[in-house]
C-alpha cells in the first residue's frame, strides 16, 4: 500500500462536477461539514475495473443524506457514472472508491439552510485492509470502550461521519493494546459490529449474525448473507449477547474494506476459521473478482 500522504499526490478527483488535479480539491476550513459532520461518505472497490455494487453505494448515499436533512445535487445515476469516470481518469482496475458530500462554507453554526452541498469522488490502490496472513489465520479483536448509540439518539442508518468518530477512537485503543480491531457492543450490551465491518458467529453450524436495528444492514452484509444461503446455510439475524462467544466455533467479519476476514479471538475467546467461514471467503472472492473480469471482458 501507498504511504503517501492523502493531500499529495499525483491523479484527479472529480468535485462538485468535473475532474480536477488531485492536489486542487480542497475546501475551506469554516466548511459546515467539517465543524458539524454534515458530511455522509460511501466506501467501494473496484475489481478488474468495475465498481462492486455501485448503483447500491451511490443509492446509500443518497439514503444518507437525505437522513441528514440535505440533498444530493447529482442523480444515482450521473455519481455511478462519475465513480466510473474517476477510476479511468486514475488508471486503476483495482482499487478503492470514495465518493462524499457534505455542506459547505456560506453559513456557519449548527443551522445551515442555504449551505452549498458539495460532492466529490476519489480512487486510489488500496489492497487488503488486512494482510494475507491475517486473512488465512484469522484478526484479533479487543473490546471497544464505546458503543452503538441508540437509533433514537443519532441517525444510525446514514453512513454519516460524525457516527465514526467512537469508531477511529475504539480502533487506536484496540491497536495501541495490540489488537487489529475492536468489537462494538449496542447501547443494549448486545453485539454490534466491528468499528467498521459486520460480523457472524457460527454455532453448532448455523451462521448468526446481529439484526442491524442500529447499525448499517452493510451492502457486503447482504452480499454475504445470500452467498451463504446459496451455499444452504442456515442464516438466524437476531440480538447475541457477548456471553455466547463461548458457545461459538467460528467468527468472521465483512465490509467492502475488510471483504471476508476470519476472526481468530475476541478479547479471551478464541476460534478457528472453520469450513464455513472458508467457503464464504472464496465464494466472496470468487464473485467479486468474477464479476469485474465478466464485465472487463465484455468492454473489449
Amino acid at each position: 500500500m501507498s504511504m503517501l500522504p492523502f493531500h499529495d499526490r499525483d491523479g484527479f478527483i472529480w468535485m462538485n462536477g468535473e475532474l480536477v488535479p488531485w492536489r486542487d480539491a480542497k475546501l475551506h476550513v469554516l466548511s459546515h461539514g467539517l465543524h458539524y459532520a454534515s458530511c455522509v461518505f460511501e466506501g467501494e472497490r473496484a475489481y478488474n475495473g468495475t465498481i462492486f455494487e455501485l448503483t447500491q453505494h451511490s443509492q446509500r448515499l443518497h439514503d444518507s443524506a437525505a437522513i441528514l436533512d440535505f440533498k444530493i445535487p447529482y442523480s444515482v445515476a450521473e455519481i455511478d457514472e462519475a465513480c466510473r469516470q474517476t477510476l479511468k481518469a486514475n488508471k486503476l482496475t483495482d482499487g478503492y472508491v470514495r465518493p462524499l458530500a457534505w455542506r459547505g462554507s456560506e453559513m456557519m453554526g449548527v443551522s445551515a439552510q442555504n449551505n452549498r452541498i458539495n460532492v466529490a469522488i476519489a480512487t486510489w490502490e488500496w489492497p487488503s485492509y488486512f494482510s494475507p496472513e491475517a486473512r488465512m489465520e484469522g484478526i484479533k479483536l479487543g473490546w471497544a470502550k464505546y458503543k452503538r448509540p441508540d437509533p433514537a439518539t443519532a441517525p444510525s442508518k446514514s453512513k454519516a461521519a460524525g457516527l465514526y468518530m467512537i469508531c477511529t477512537i475504539s480502533k487506536h485503543h484496540a491497536e495501541r493494546e495490540g489488537y487489529a480491531d475492536a468489537m462494538m457492543l449496542d447501547w443494549r450490551g448486545y453485539v454490534a459490529e466491528t468499528t467498521g465491518a459486520n460480523v457472524f458467529l457460527v454455532q453448532d453450524g448455523v451462521i448468526n449474525t446481529p439484526d442491524p436495528d442500529c447499525f448499517l444492514d452493510g451492502i457486503t452484509r447482504r452480499t454475504v448473507i445470500g452467498l451463504a444461503k446459496k451455499r444452504g446455510f442456515k442464516i438466524v439475524e437476531r440480538h447475541i449477547k457477548p456471553e455466547e462467544l463461548a458457545k461459538t466455533q467460528e467468527v468472521f467479519i465483512c465490509g467492502t474494506a475488510a471483504e471476508v476476514t476470519p476472526i481468530q479471538s475476541i478479547g479471551d475467546k478464541k476460534f478457528k476459521p472453520g469450513e464455513i467461514t472458508r467457503a464464504l471467503m472464496q465464494d466472496y472472492d470468487a464473485l467479486v473478482r468474477g464479476q469485474g473480469a465478466k464485465a472487463a471482458k465484455a468492454a473489449e
